[in-house]
């Protein structure tokens, strides 16, 4: 079996189900689609262009976490490891699958936004890590991005952005 680490931009489509194995591990598993997107030339506009559906494992740490975090439609990035399963329906009939079992997930930060919650914080939002500083002019340092050249790069993020939807 061919495996490989990717990560899947995408959102949830089923409910997270949580399962408990015989040997005591904890299981969630759902599935996402991740569509990719296209400029068409022509119109001008974004245009889907093939959506993937894939299993969604996630074990250990990841399981309290997804579980009480994930609901369907939730824009998400998920990094692990793809794998391909094939199986038989109770029809008889030959399928294959992706599954991809998830070593980090979280929401898609373009599409939405998240309050972060660690563990062992006893229920205290962590605060920001950056605040909104305002660069002066005058503290333009050679070598730096000029304040000029940041918001240009932050109009191409943002159109680049909205091609994703």
């Amino acid at each position: 079996m061919y495996e490989a680490y990717t990560a899947l931009v995408g959102n949830v489509v089923t409910h997270p189900v949580r399962r408990s194995l015989p040997n005591g591990q904890q299981l969630v598993t759902f599935r996402m689609a991740s569509t990719a997107r296209r400029l068409d030339r022509g119109s001008g506009d974004w245009v889907d262009n093939g959506t993937v559906y894939v299993t969604v494992n996630c074990w250990r740490r990841l399981v309290e976490g997804v579980g009480a975090s994930l609901s369907v439609g939730d824009p998400i990035l998920v990094y692990g490891q793809l794998r391909s399963s094939e199986y038989r329906t109770r029809e008889g009939h030959s399928r294959q699958d992706l599954e991809l079992r998830a070593s980090a997930l979280g929401p898609d930060l373009g599409r939405c936004t998240a309050s972060v919650l660690r563990r062992g914080s006893h229920g205290k939002p962590a605060g920001p890590v950056f605040s909104d500083a305002v660069v002066a002019p005058s503290a333009h340092e050679p070598g730096r991005p000029s304040p000029e050249s940041a918001e240009s790069l932050v109009a191409a993020l943002d159109a680049d952005a909205s091609g994703r939807g």
